[in-house]
């Protein structure tokens, strides 16, 4: 293939040049070129081909710990979601659809059909619901086992832990089920009061969070904050110093010491007003961990379209994953963006360091 064959071709100042390149480039792109920093997801049916022949966004890279070459999507605004999956019969359906990445809510409460004895547990729905008939524990079991028999079509989880006492209270569970995933896994939670005046939902406590989920090195955190918005919202934005807070505790909790990825989930009304701050946060994390954004969105609320566009595109697809409801996706239409120079740059750029981290992941085994 076309990036081994440049490997192969590199002689040793050659070799020197590009370290000093790769140095620059993480400096540059915010992050030490890890393939674990990243989320994959593999394209079925596309194993073996050429570079030139794949399409547009799509790149090659080594999985290290694999041992093998999977394939990557540059354009993360493509990968589809199931979103609140918080029943059997919502978990049956998204493991027979057609989609990449399963998001689903964890509270403390009870499986429906007992009879209502015992201590709570942890269970899939979402406040005020507290009873469910799917358990965290059979929940993430059969998504293993559907990953462990469909090899190069394996789904991601999202795990959106509402309570610090939950998230505590699940620490078992993900203990004996995270080491064994290979496919991207998550865990999710608001640990700052964010927009706009947002006083009804308490924030998850970051430090108890992040003590917990430093035992999941593999786990991307998606941490974001508490959010009030709807179809008669216009104005608000998350303030600088609500991203300012959010670099604070991450530095307080040593988590941009570790370079662990970081999503920011942020509510795409609220994120298109807020381009300038959200640039600023991303920039300060990416000096020590792969970040992005999800942009998510509820039934009904207000977005402006034109803004969320400039607001994706200005960070690029290869940063912004999109988690919100189809009439929103269409109206983006980021298929047609309209500035193709500027996406067809933001795609050379993801490539070139992507080109770079393999050539010389493969000078090194040498």
């Amino acid at each position: 293939m076309l990036f081994k064959s440049i490997a192969a071709a590199l002689d040793q100042s050659s070799l020197s040049v590009l370290c000093l390149l790769l140095a620059l480039v993480s400096k540059i792109n915010g992050a030490a070129l890890n393939a674990s920093h990243y989320q994959y997801y593999r394209v079925e049916g596309l194993e073996g081909t050429q570079v030139a022949d794949l399409p547009l966004g799509i790149v090659v890279l080594q999985d290290q710990d694999m041992g093998k070459t999977i394939i990557r999507a540059a354009n993360l605004t493509a990968i589809r979601w199931a979103h609140a999956v918080n029943s059997q019969q919502l978990l049956d359906e998204a493991l027979a659809g057609d989609i990449e990445f399963i998001e689903a809510d964890i509270v403390l409460g009870k499986l429906s059909g007992g009879d209502g004895d015992g201590d709570d547990m942890p269970v899939m729905a979402h406040p005020p619901a507290n009873v469910s008939d799917l358990t965290l524990q059979a929940f993430l079991n059969q998504i293993k086992d559907f990953n462990d028999l469909h090899e190069g079509n394996e789904k991601g989880v999202k795990l959106d832990f509402k309570s610090i006492d939950v998230f505590e209270g699940s620490l078992d569970i993900l203990d004996a089920t995270i080491p064994s995933m290979s496919y991207p896994i998550w865990i999710n939670a608001d640990i700052i009061s964010g927009p706009v005046d947002q006083n009804k939902t308490v924030p998850v406590d970051p430090n108890r969070f992040f003590a917990g989920c430093m035992r999941y090195k593999q786990a991307v955190l998606s941490i974001g904050w508490t959010t009030n918005w709807g179809a008669e919202f216009r104005e608000g934005e998350y303030t600088q110093d609500q991203c300012d807070a959010m670099v604070e505790t991450l530095a307080f909790n040593n988590v941009l010491s570790t370079g662990q990825g970081i999503t920011f989930p942020v509510r795409a009304g609220i994120a298109a007003n807020s381009e300038e701050q959200l640039h600023k946060l991303v920039a300060a994390v990416n000096e020590t961990n792969e970040s992005t954004l999800t942009i998510w969105s509820s039934d009904g609320d207000y977005v402006d379209v034109d803004k969320l566009r400039k607001l994706i595109f200005g960070f690029g697809v290869e940063r912004v994953y999109l988690d919100v409801p189809e009439d929103l996706a269409a109206k983006l239409d980021l298929g047609n963006a309209g500035n193709g120079a500027g996406t067809f740059n933001s795609l050379v750029s993801f490539s070139f360091i992507s080109l770079c981290f393999y050539a010389f992941s493969s000078w090194l085994k040498q």
